[in-house]
């Protein structure tokens, strides 16, 4: 079942599982803060077993770039088209968000975040590669973020 993310009033729907679920669900609430502002989109997430294909294509963008498999079981996943842009989440049971940013246009941006949650450690599949930048968040507490370029046509 589908859950609008509220960003006012941050919720655990859907995240229960994950060990750091309430700076997860912060996390989420921040992503759907930044899509409400930005290009006044209603971020909503479904379970990841009800949408399949944008795990898979999450999973297949990280492992042809970078030959990275992520560890932690997915939770929930969405899809924003907006402004030209593609933009898939995936929120982990660890607390790790990833997500792909791809522009639909040939040439324009196109780029994977990693978002680690409060309090969780770095995933060790991303450990010896990515460098974390700290970001202040209101609804997240810290956020530690990373991304790298994509470079081939998905």
């Amino acid at each position: 079942m589908s859950y609008v993310v509220d960003f006012v009033n941050v919720s655990t729907v859907g995240l229960e599982r994950s060990p750091v679920a309430d700076a997860l669900a912060g996390l989420r609430a921040n992503e759907a803060r930044y899509f409400s502002n930005k290009y006044a989109h209603v971020f909503t997430t479904d379970p990841a077993a009800e949408v399949p294909d944008l795990v898979e294509y999450v999973r297949r963008v990280l492992a042809e770039e970078r030959g990275i498999v992520i560890a932690s079981p997915p939770l929930e996943a969405t899809e924003a088209l907006v402004d030209g842009l593609r933009w898939t989440y995936v929120f982990h049971e660890s607390g790790l968000v990833v997500n792909v940013l791809y522009a639909l246009e040939p040439g324009g941006k196109r780029a994977v975040g990693f978002k680690l949650s409060d309090g969780m450690e770095v995933p060790d599949e991303l450990a010896d590669t990515f460098k974390f930048a700290r970001q202040k968040s209101k609804l997240a507490g810290t956020i530690r973020g990373s991304y790298f370029v994509v470079k081939g046509e998905y």
